[in-house]
């Protein structure tokens, strides 16, 4: 399994993001560390067009073979294309090719290295299956409490919502919260376009309370409370200074 850290320069929403201090260490330190403790990836990879991301990334134990093209780093690139150039890159020096993929997301650091370990297990046991990620229950129904304004009266964002009386009866539904993917590499060899109306897809389902995910200092703000206040654990900050 190759584990890919993608990681820009550039970023609008939070500037500076993968370098900032996060309970203690640059963001993108976590992603990197988190990845050291599961024994299914064989080499971590981080993605970058900074030099100085690239530095810091290696310093934790990363390893950075390249530098990220610039025409695969602007606000507009899809992560797609970047996955596909960091495989194939990086499988030019390995003398057999990967099976799996693995995208570690810096802006989403509360995994446990069992999600990892469940993830893979449902993929493998899925031969038709292209690739696994994780997703969690949100703390309210769209189905059930999402509505719109249509001609000056409330309806129903989803139709089905007015079937159901009851809150407890209606289906669960389930949010991509981005801390982890998982993909057979001959997957992304053969697709060049994307990967979500290409393929096959499993979920493993996570904690909502530990589905983190952050575009802005205000998210990344009440992330780092959590944290701190112990109500989210990450494993490798045992013994870590904050």
């Amino acid at each position: 399994m190759l584990a890919v850290i993608p990681a820009r320069g550039g970023s609008k929403g939070l500037p500076g993001k993968n370098l900032r201090q996060f309970s203690g260490l640059p963001l993108i330190a976590h992603s990197i560390l988190f990845a050291g403790m599961c024994k299914e990836i064989d080499r971590v990879v981080v993605s970058t067009d900074s030099r100085e991301i690239a530095q810091v990334a290696a310093d934790y134990g990363a390893d950075v073979p390249f530098i990220r093209p610039s025409e695969l780093a602007r606000d507009e690139t899809p992560m797609w294309p970047v996955l596909r150039h960091a495989l194939t890159t990086a499988e030019r020096s390995q003398e057999n090719p990967y099976d799996f993929l693995l995208l570690l997301d810096p802006t989403s650091p509360a995994r446990d290295p069992s999600d990892v370990s469940g993830a893979l297990d449902r993929l493998k046991a899925a031969p038709d299956a292209d690739g696994v990620l994780a997703v969690s229950q949100p703390d309210f129904n769209p189905i059930w409490h999402c509505v719109v304004e249509r001609d000056g009266w409330m309806a129903d964002l989803i139709p089905e919502g007015s079937l159901y009386d009851r809150r407890q009866d209606v289906p669960p539904v389930y949010r991509i919260h981005g801390s982890l993917y998982i993909w057979r590499c001959d997957f992304l060899r053969q697709n060049e376009e994307d990967w979500r109306t290409k393929g096959k897809h499993l979920i493993y389902e996570t904690p909502e309370f530990r589905s983190l995910s952050f575009d802005s200092a205000d998210e990344f703000n009440r992330a780092e409370l959590l944290v701190k206040g112990g109500f989210i654990k990450l494993a490798w900050l045992s013994g870590v200074k904050s």
